[in-house]
């Protein structure tokens, strides 16, 4: 499989209209391709990995990328998954948001070189827009073509509020791709809708053929998304003994379709790692590899050799972490401690209950007692705590 082959199938859902036409068109020139990142949080996720991947594909290839920051869009909120309005954030949360999104990205994509990566902002151009521009633009999309995502059905069905801003937001990303006058935008599976709103534009306004290349999302064994949303998110600017931890805190289900998605392991490599765990082989290995791959492109070989060697100490050997990221105070009770950790007095109370906290390795049984300068606290699996 050829470099271009790869950047069409590997980790790739859908090319509309389809694949062959854009690889024609990849091979006869050079396309400007984008994904958008709405601000909405401060950091980007493991799950973000999935898409600058691909977008490092297309600039490896010679390719123009674009790095696009939504920060107009980002303060209404993309409804997309949403079963309720989501609440509008202020220019300076989204601002402050995207004030390190290019160092995060610039962990895959490269923003120097020869080929460097174009970082653009939304709001030069949505914030620009007449009232006139506005109503011309609103006029090239339809109320059934939105009302029909399958969130408002369910809203209407049960009575529920559709913020006119919802109706709105899918035509207002939509436009970006006309702005910059693209050829392709990647992005999410979820995002097939959005994506689809800027096809449509581009035909209308433009009178030109956008290609909507989708990435299938990191679902755990019960189709959830690892990301922000689902609280599960890994940040990629997190250490990296954290983010190798989180990694192999993974379902055992999702580990080969990582190792598609987010590591440069070949496809022959995958197929036989699946085969054996099919056979009823420990998968763990294959965890730890995923692990040490993702953490080796963010941080490099060193670090990943680094963070496997602590998770082995840690979790397989047994053994309290050589340093601690976390401390608490001494002083006060296991209870408030604990709860400064994972912010929930009765979650805190359950695993007093199942045994799952403990002082210098020792279970530890009552909420009230006072911890004392120099203890280890452990708090489940991942969490290690030292006491000051």
């Amino acid at each position: 499989m050829d470099k271009l082959d790869e950047l069409l199938t590997r980790g790739v859902a859908e090319v509309l209209p389809n694949r062959d036409s854009l690889k024609k068109l990849a091979e006869s020139r050079k396309l400007r391709v984008y994904q958008g990142f709405d601000p909405t949080a401060p950091e980007l996720h493991i799950g973000h990995m999935v898409g600058l991947r691909k977008l490092k594909q297309w600039q490896d290839l010679g390719h123009e990328v674009i790095f696009l920051i939504g920060d107009f869009t980002g303060q209404i909120g993309d409804p997309t998954g949403k079963e309720e309005t989501r609440p509008l954030l202020s220019k300076e949360i989204v601002q402050k948001n995207a004030k390190t999104y290019k160092e995060q990205a610039g962990k895959i994509l490269d923003f120097n070189g020869k080929n460097p990566v174009k970082i653009m902002f939304n709001s030069n151009w949505l914030e620009k827009l007449s009232t006139a521009e506005f109503l011309n633009l609103a006029s090239q999309v339809t109320y059934q073509q939105v009302i029909k995502r399958g969130m408002f059905k369910k809203r209407l069905e049960n009575d529920e509020d559709i913020s006119m801003n919802e109706i709105l937001y899918p035509v207002m990303q939509g436009y970006d791709s006309v702005a910059m006058d693209v050829d392709v935008e990647v992005g999410g599976s979820d995002q097939l809708f959005n994506m689809m709103m800027g096809r449509d534009l581009m035909h209308k306004m433009k009178r030109k053929n956008k290609f909507v290349m989708t990435t299938p999302l990191l679902v755990d064994s019960d189709g959830n998304k690892l990301g922000k949303t689902t609280g599960n998110a890994i940040a990629l600017t997190a250490p990296s003994e954290e983010i190798f931890g989180g990694v192999m805190n993974f379902p055992d289900s999702a580990i080969i379709k990582a190792l598609e998605y987010l590591t440069d392991v070949s496809l022959e490599e995958i197929k036989a790692m699946e085969k054996e765990i099919q056979n009823g082989v420990n998968p763990i290995q294959y965890k730890k590899l995923l692990a040490f791959e993702i953490v080796k492109q963010l941080s490099g070989q060193e670090a990943a050799t680094k963070a496997q060697k602590e998770f082995e100490s840690k979790f397989q050997k047994g053994n309290l972490p050589q340093s601690f990221d976390v401390k608490v105070k001494a002083d006060t009770s296991i209870l408030d401690a604990v709860t400064t950790l994972i912010d929930s007095k009765s979650q805190v109370k359950r695993l007093l209950d199942q045994g799952a906290i403990e002082i210098d390795g020792k279970v530890a049984t009552d909420g009230k007692v006072k911890l004392s300068k120099g203890q280890a606290l452990k708090v489940g699996k991942k969490i290690f705590a030292k006491v000051e």
